[in-house]
């Protein structure tokens, strides 16, 4: 996966990175994180319903590979958790909105400017290992082969907060379902795909519902 990969990596070398703002206080997305963050300390009122987070999304035929994959995979560890729709399965960005409702046309419009100020060519990103995270999502992730999707979402994020900060913790991975029982990790056959865009997705909390909003092509 290494050499499948290295010019994907060399490829990225030669970009300059975003230029930071200057410091402008606490941005619109980082008051967001944190009200969303002290709404689930305090866990009171009604849930959130509605998602708006930027994301990679494979295309049709790989999300059908996913799928038949990942149901071969809850079959032989034995799991019960539902399995993601094909049509669901993508790669988190950054998410910019959680509550009731949607922003307004002009905060979608604002991110979606930013959003399209990034320089970045299409790439391969690919999984080849499957495991669960605390939380009981069993995802698929990698380690050389996702090196595109950290330019990206590092770069991403860069250009909707007004302080972009230097490094971020970030686990790129394809959720594939939720179960109580835990996996350790173990090497799969790669699962890869070419991003072309990324993809603003409104998900209705609960309801197994994604909206695509807006695409925005790389290069």
């Amino acid at each position: 996966m290494t050499a499948l990969f290295g010019a994907t990596i060399e490829g990225f070398g030669g970009r300059q990175p975003l230029a930071p703002r200057p410091e402008q206080g606490l941005s619109r997305l980082a008051a967001d994180r944190l009200r969303r963050r002290h709404a689930g300390l305090r866990r009171t009122g009604p849930r959130f319903t509605d998602r708006l987070f930027f994301a990679a999304l494979p295309d049709a035929e790989t999300a059908e590979r996913i799928a038949e994959r990942a149901a071969m995979w809850r079959t032989e560890h034995g799991l019960t958790g539902r399995l993601l729709k094909a049509g669901h399965f993508h790669v988190t960005l950054s998410t910019v909105h959680e509550g009731h409702g949607v922003p307004d046309a002009d905060e979608i419009d604002g991110w979606m400017a930013r959003a399209e100020g990034i320089s970045m060519p299409s790439f391969r990103v690919g999984f080849d290992r499957l495991m669960s995270f605390a939380n009981g999502a069993l995802v698929l992730t990698g380690d050389d082969s996702t090196v595109g999707i950290e330019v990206l979402q590092q770069r991403l994020c860069d250009s909707l907060d007004d302080t972009p900060r230097p490094a971020r913790r970030y686990t790129p991975h394809v959720t594939l379902l939720y179960d109580g029982r835990h996996i350790e990790a173990e090497p799969v056959e790669p699962i890869a795909w070419t991003v072309r865009e990324v993809v603003l997705v409104h998900s209705l909390i609960g309801q197994t519902t994604h909206r695509h909003i807006a695409r925005i092509p790389l290069a």
